[in-house]
């Protein structure tokens, strides 16, 4: 099949009218044309950094939404559903992604758990890290989270990383604020990228010293605007990703945005392409075709080079999205699973006031959160509850604390997607309604719920409490259903209340986080009490 459009060639830096010839799964022949055509052949976009599961779709049901936004091929740490099932929920991730003609390079996680304070469903040890390393599908050591393990000489951490430096693959980094001395250790041991910095001057220090910045903008962690001009100074050094994007997100805009907005402030096109389409296929030696002869056919044909609006998406020589059809069918997902805890009662969540309560005061479009106290006179109406559920046993429940910046009026919300081991987590106004709520998800074995207004909303996700198994945009549609229930009915300010909740049990992230087990500084690393009185050192 020969199509024509303007070619836009990243290695010469021109634009020039070509006829484009595929043949089988490759580009057969470019030839140039002497008349004027319409659209451009750009290199499909590439997602350096995602975990697909936050999309609440499997990758074969991910991909046909991806593809409508011009996006080949991701780099896709299946952390998530590892720290539910271990090794066979990465293989079920592997095995989703082969049904489809779309490039997933996995890696192998090698902070499952991430941290020794929680309970999940699996431990990965080095010898899995090396068994995943040898499978042709994992391409690189997903993202080490224990930053300060690293820095410390843990022999579990630095025994994974040698797995992946014997084998010649990528290690991924994530050492959100992490400056000076203690980024250079962390570096040396062998760390090249990061997705978590949140201030300029940060992701310089550490281009500066050898890292690769992905500049993230998700569903809650939205980096763009601190970190784009490093566009004008490092574009060579950086790439996009998205980290963690709901389905409603996702059936917007996926990298393309990044490179909509990064255009439309002034920066070089053929930079930001670069970023977008080149950086990672060099950098994780990713088998996608980059619009050469020869070359796997993994190309984009958009309208023009202001919106990027896609009219074409081919991979692998073949054509899965045109003119606003995806053309790749629904496929019925198996449903692994693990969930063992039973129904909660409203007094399994008292939790008494302190003369000072310790507060975690989430903060919109981001992952940290800030410690704030709080008197127990007078408390402010917006310091709520917080709760995480110990999903993979009957437990007591044991993490409980306060938290501000929900925003919530009355009723409660819950959430299995709870990084990184996927607990039960559960704000809001009252016991009995976050007792509701957590039972409707507990009753589905995992999904997402509201309660409030006399009203339920609900998204099961049976795939390990991480993943429906329906179509994605029906995914979407009931997932932003449920979120505007929350911001309206509910009142919260947050533009993603359940991905923002969804970070609220992440204790790699500082300052102050609750596991299953209790109220944790992510900067000390260790459990404090929700009572100020009883922390004999001020976090």
């Amino acid at each position: 099949m020969t199509l024509e459009a303007n070619l836009v060639d990243l290695d010469r830096r021109t634009i020039s009218p070509v006829a484009l010839t595929v043949k089988g799964n490759r580009i057969l022949r470019i030839e140039a044309l002497n008349r004027e055509v319409s659209g451009y052949f750009l290199p499909g976009f590439i997602d350096a950094h995602i975990h697909i599961e936050s999309s609440m779709l499997p990758p074969a049901e991910f991909a046909r939404l991806a593809v409508r936004h011009g996006t080949v091929a991701t780099v896709s740490d299946p952390h998530e559903i590892a720290n539910v099932l271990g090794i066979p929920g990465v293989e079920y991730m592997i095995e989703s992604a082969e049904k489809v003609p779309f490039h997933i390079c996995f890696g192998a996680s090698p902070c499952v758990p991430a941290t020794p304070f929680e309970t999940n469903g699996a431990t990965l040890t080095p010898e899995d890290i090396a068994a995943l390393l040898d499978k042709p599908q994992v391409g690189y050591l997903s993202e080490v989270m224990n930053f300060p393990g690293v820095i410390a000489g843990d022999p579990d951490m630095l025994a994974k990383i040698a797995e992946a430096k014997k084998r010649g693959l990528p290690v991924d980094g994530h050492c959100p604020g992490l400056r000076g001395e203690d980024l250079s250790r962390y570096i040396a041991a062998g760390i090249q990228t990061d997705h978590e910095s949140f201030e300029y001057d940060e992701a310089k220090e550490k281009i500066e010293k050898g890292m690769k910045i992905l500049i993230r903008e998700g569903s809650a962690a939205k980096n763009f605007d601190a970190l784009h001009p490093l566009i004008a100074e490092y574009s060579e050094e950086l790439m996009f990703c998205s980290d963690d994007r709901h389905p409603d997100d996702l059936q917007r805009e996926h990298i393309n945005g990044h490179v909509r907005r990064a255009v439309a402030l002034g920066y070089d096109l053929f930079d930001v392409l670069r970023i977008a389409c080149r950086h990672p296929v060099e950098h994780y030696r990713l088998p996608v075709g980059q619009l050469r002869e020869g070359d796997f056919a993994d190309f984009i044909l958009v309208e023009d080079l202001d919106s990027f609006k896609v009219r074409e998406t081919w991979i692998k020589g073949q054509c899965l999205y045109r003119d606003g059809k995806t053309l790749m069918g629904h496929r019925k997902a198996a449903t692994p699973n693990r969930f063992e805890t039973l129904p909660k009662k409203a007094e399994d969540f008292y939790l008494p006031r302190c003369e000072a309560m310790e507060v975690i005061h989430a903060i919109d479009h981001q992952l940290i959160t800030k410690e704030e106290i709080a008197s127990k006179e007078g408390p402010d109406p917006d310091i709520l509850k917080i709760a995480v559920i110990n999903r993979y046993a009957n437990r007591p429940v044991k993490g409980l604390a306060h938290i501000s910046g929900f925003g919530l009026k009355e009723g409660a919300i819950a959430s299995s997607v709870a990084h990184d081991s996927h607990n039960v987590v559960v704000v809001g106004c009252d016991d009995e309604s976050m007792a509701q709520a957590a039972n409707l998800v507990i009753a589905s074995q995992g999904g997402i719920a509201a309660v409030g207004k006399g009203q339920h909303r609900h998204l099961p996700l049976p795939i390990a409490g991480l993943m429906s198994d329906r179509p994605g945009d029906e995914v979407a549609e009931a997932y932003a259903t449920i979120d505007s229930f929350v911001r309206e009915a509910l009142g919260s300010p947050l533009s993603a209340p359940f991905m923002t909740l969804s970070f609220m049990a992440l204790l790699v992230i500082p300052e102050i986080k609750v596991s299953d087990r209790g109220l944790f500084d992510g900067r000390a690393f260790h459990f404090i009490s929700p009572c100020r009185e009883n922390n004999q050192v001020a976090s």
